[in-house]
């Protein structure tokens, strides 16, 4: 069962989830999953043969599938309020908590209140330059309503209804006639804190670095994109290169690289592991839940605890057990939230493809990492594209390009302009040279972005890209990574030991120690590496 367990598990809950998102299913039928499940170990499973082996597996899928269908079933309590669901279309007047930090928008600003006595969140759309803030306690009256999907500009459907509910959101109030703040200081004091010190570092740094290069600088290192705003987000779009502005892994990597790195000098590995987590469920909580940064922070918390238990680190599974926490957790992000899509299927292309074009594309030069910046932009867009295709309906053609162009300087930026934001916290006058440094590395990229993106076929529309090419194409690539792996035999090879491995690769990023798990003994290897895709 270890050959094929975690992937059974899974995917098979993975499957009840969905099925119980797209039909709908009463309990009995979940009760009729689990007696087949018994029924099937009963007939097959008895006897210790390969036969037996794969009817094990079937019976521990049909039990995970009826998981995953009580889970989802679950979730859909919580959808409903009893108390707001008749007042819809109606005034309502209600006395919340804001618990988010406060989405600010070039023309609005969106608050998620937490209503007494109600399981989901009520999102509150208003003024942007409102002052509140996370804690604050709001009295308010406005015209209760549900949200509905619509058309993009492209042409596709996007449901609005449940992207929210992924959000733990049912109702929204729109503009509201009253809108006043009762009381401050009602959130969690850790979170408060954390966005205190965020609010006065991006005040400090806007100090010193002019517009748009500190948009940008908020962007990559606090996933601020809303400030760049329509135009500069679109060109970015266009471009391929979105990622780096809404905290991908490849950013929350870069964070705790540099901290192991820093952490390295001054304890051992306990220390290290210690400390790295720590930094970052920080990180995390400051630059806000969203999908990629919380999937990227449960695979770098996987790699430090296999660290620190002297553990094998298998990529592969690591991210399938990212995956299933954060859809344990909350099963509406699987179908309904893009960005949660988006950046599963980015890191299992870092994974999966990369590797191949890695052992292929010898002639792309060394210099700077140019070869695995060309390999890593590959294997991600051949990964996305088909969703990329769906959800939104248009692929970039300069995406290989502008990403060879700009990530090389993402580090760099990053670097300088956290430096900065701290030096001006101490004093403005001192921070000046590092803020030149900083807008010149930030405006070479910006120019990057602005030439590439002005050219007519940077992206390219699809008008229609229905869902049986998505299941499709993900089907073919899936189906040529298993003949490629296992060209002979029809079973996954067993997991390599931790003294096998020579890096952990997490969305490009390596660790910089591994244990044996026999002796126990810890080998150094390259600090830390973006270029770094083990087969």
């Amino acid at each position: 069962m270890q050959r094929y367990g975690l992937y059974v598990v899974v995917l098979a809950f993975a499957s009840g989830v969905v099925l119980r998102s797209l039909f709908t299913f009463e309990l009995p039928v979940v009760v009729w999953v689990l007696l087949l499940a018994v029924v099937v170990l009963m007939l097959g499973g008895r006897q210790r043969t390969e036969h037996s082996y794969h009817i094990r597996c079937l019976a521990l899928g049909l039990v995970c599938v009826a998981l995953g269908m009580l889970r989802m079933e679950v979730a859909t309590w919580s959808a409903v309020s009893a108390a707001l669901e008749p007042q819809v279309g109606q005034t309502v007047e209600v006395t919340g908590v804001v618990v988010r930090e406060p989405d600010v928008r070039e023309r609005s600003q969106h608050l998620y209140l937490r209503v007494p006595d109600e399981p989901q969140l009520l999102l509150v759309l208003t003024d942007r330059y409102r002052d509140i803030a996370y804690g604050d306690q709001l009295r308010m009256a406005g015209q209760l309503s549900q949200p509905e999907a619509f058309t993009t500009e492209l042409g596709r459907t996007f449901d609005y209804p449940g992207f929210l509910q992924a959000r733990e959101v049912s109702y929204l109030v729109r503009y509201p006639e009253e809108l006043s703040v009762v009381g401050v200081g009602q959130g969690n004091p850790l979170i408060a804190g954390l966005l205190t010190f965020k609010e006065q570092f991006q005040v400090a740094l806007r100090s010193v670095v002019p517009a748009p290069s500190v948009q940008l600088a908020e962007g990559i290192l606090l996933g601020e994109k809303q400030g760049l705003g329509e135009t500069w987000e679109e060109l970015f779009r266009r471009t391929g290169v979105i990622h780096i502005v809404v905290l991908s892994g490849f950013n929350v990597m870069l964070v705790v690289g540099f901290m192991l790195f820093t952490l390295s000098y001054v304890t051992g590995v306990r220390g290290k592991v210690i400390g790295g987590l720590i930094g970052i469920t920080t990180f995390v909580l400051l630059v806000g839940l969203s999908p990629s940064v919380t999937r990227a922070g449960i695979m770098a918390g996987l790699v430090l605890l296999a660290l620190l238990l002297g553990r094998s680190y298998a990529i592969v599974r690591a991210l399938l057990l990212a995956g299933a926490i954060m859809v344990l957790v909350n099963p509406y992000v699987l179908l309904y939230d893009p960005g949660f899509q988006l950046s599963f299927m980015a890191t299992l292309g870092l994974i999966v493809v990369a590797p191949y074009f890695e052992e292929r594309l010898t002639l792309a030069p060394q210099t700077l990492n140019v070869r695995s910046y060309i390999v890593a932009t590959i294997a991600t867009q051949i990964a996305v594209l088909p969703l990329l295709l769906y959800h939104i309906g248009e692929v970039s053609l300069v995406a290989v390009l502008a990403n060879v162009l700009v990530l090389p300087a993402v580090a760099t930026a990053m670097a300088l302009a956290f430096a900065t934001g701290l030096v001006a916290l101490i004093h403005t006058s001192l921070a000046l040279p590092l803020a030149w440094l900083t807008d010149v590395v930030l405006r070479y990229m910006l120019a990057v972005v602005a030439w590439l993106g002005e050219w007519p076929l940077a992206a390219v529309p699809v008008p229609y890209f229905p869902i049986w090419a998505l299941v499709l194409c993900y089907a073919l690539v899936g189906y040529w990574w298993y003949r490629r792996t296992h060209p002979t035999d029809h079973l996954p090879p067993e997991p390599k030991t931790a003294a096998a491995e020579t890096t952990v690769d997490v969305s490009g990023w390596t660790i910089d120690e591994l244990v044996d798990s026999e002796t126990g003994a810890t080998r150094r290897v390259a600090p830390v590496s973006r270029s770094v895709f083990n087969p």
